[in-house]
């Protein structure tokens, strides 16, 4: 046999058949990659030496870092300019490969992503955005976070305001029982909170008939005579059971009487 061959499987070819039957196709120019050139491959497409290049800007790509997009093989400053973001401290391109920092919309460089105060980079740390820049917690809380007027510690999460104070959830409670007061209903005396129990009980006049106080909270409607004071359901006449709630009335001793029981006094 004269000529050069291919062995395949242990099995010889020429030249010209080999190609026929195994040679891959070039993605750029879609020829036959002859066995006397270099077969470049990448994800099982292939390529001549002089075909593998960049398809904006042509650079050649053999020896070089390169990425794909869309079928597409670019250099990396092309894939940088087309495609790479832009880190929003440095302003500078963030490579494809490198780590980087995203949250709404916006990319940082691994160490541009630092906390504004401090200037230490937050890594997965917990952070806390405001006024368009980054803050560590711990900073955040030094600087920006309001102190509860009991405690006098940060309130990150949770507060609420009494009197345009802030307090912690936590610490705005009875004065009396402790219990917490966010979310319950409450009243004041002498600038200090109660729930309605402790008011009652510590403050509350005492009802002239029932003998339970008289919170006057929430429209609660009540009589008030000679220094005593009844529920509007409890004003009625002793012998009777008559309201006297916008009615005449007699007394006898501490007892309220209707005219016409009074009669029979």
């Amino acid at each position: 046999m004269h000529g050069k061959y291919i062995l395949r499987e242990e099995s010889p070819y020429c030249v010209a058949c080999f190609e026929t039957l195994y040679a891959n196709t070039c993605e750029e120019c879609r020829t036959p990659i002859g066995c006397d050139c270099k077969d470049l491959s990448y994800k099982d497409r292939h390529w001549h030496e002089a075909c593998f290049h960049c398809s904006q800007c042509r650079s050649s790509l053999v020896d070089k870092p390169f990425a794909a997009k869309e079928d597409q093989l670019l250099c990396t400053d092309c894939y940088s300019n087309e495609y790479s973001s832009k880190c929003q401290e440095c302003k500078k391109t963030i490579m494809p490969g490198t780590r980087k920092m995203e949250y709404k919309g916006s990319s940082w460089h691994e160490t541009c992503f630092i906390c504004h105060r401090c200037q230490q980079p937050i890594g997965t740390k917990s952070f806390i955005p405001k006024d368009n820049q980054n803050f560590c917690v711990p900073c955040y809380e030094k600087q920006h976070a309001l102190q509860c007027v009991q405690c006098k510690k940060p309130i990150t999460t949770g507060g609420v305001t009494y009197r345009e104070q802030p307090w912690h959830k936590e610490c705005f409670v009875c004065t009396a029982c402790k219990k917490q007061l966010s979310g319950q209903r409450f009243t004041a005396r002498d600038e200090f909170a109660y729930c309605l129990n402790c008011f009652c009980d510590l403050y509350a006049k005492k009802c002239a008939g029932c003998t339970n106080p008289i919170s006057g909270l929430g429209g609660t409607k009540y009589i008030s005579f000679e220094e005593r004071q009844w529920h509007n359901d409890c004003f009625n006449c002793k012998k009777c059971s008559l309201s006297l709630v916008g009615r005449g009335f007699l007394t006898e001793r501490d007892d309220i009487l209707c005219p016409d029981c009074g009669k029979d006094i």
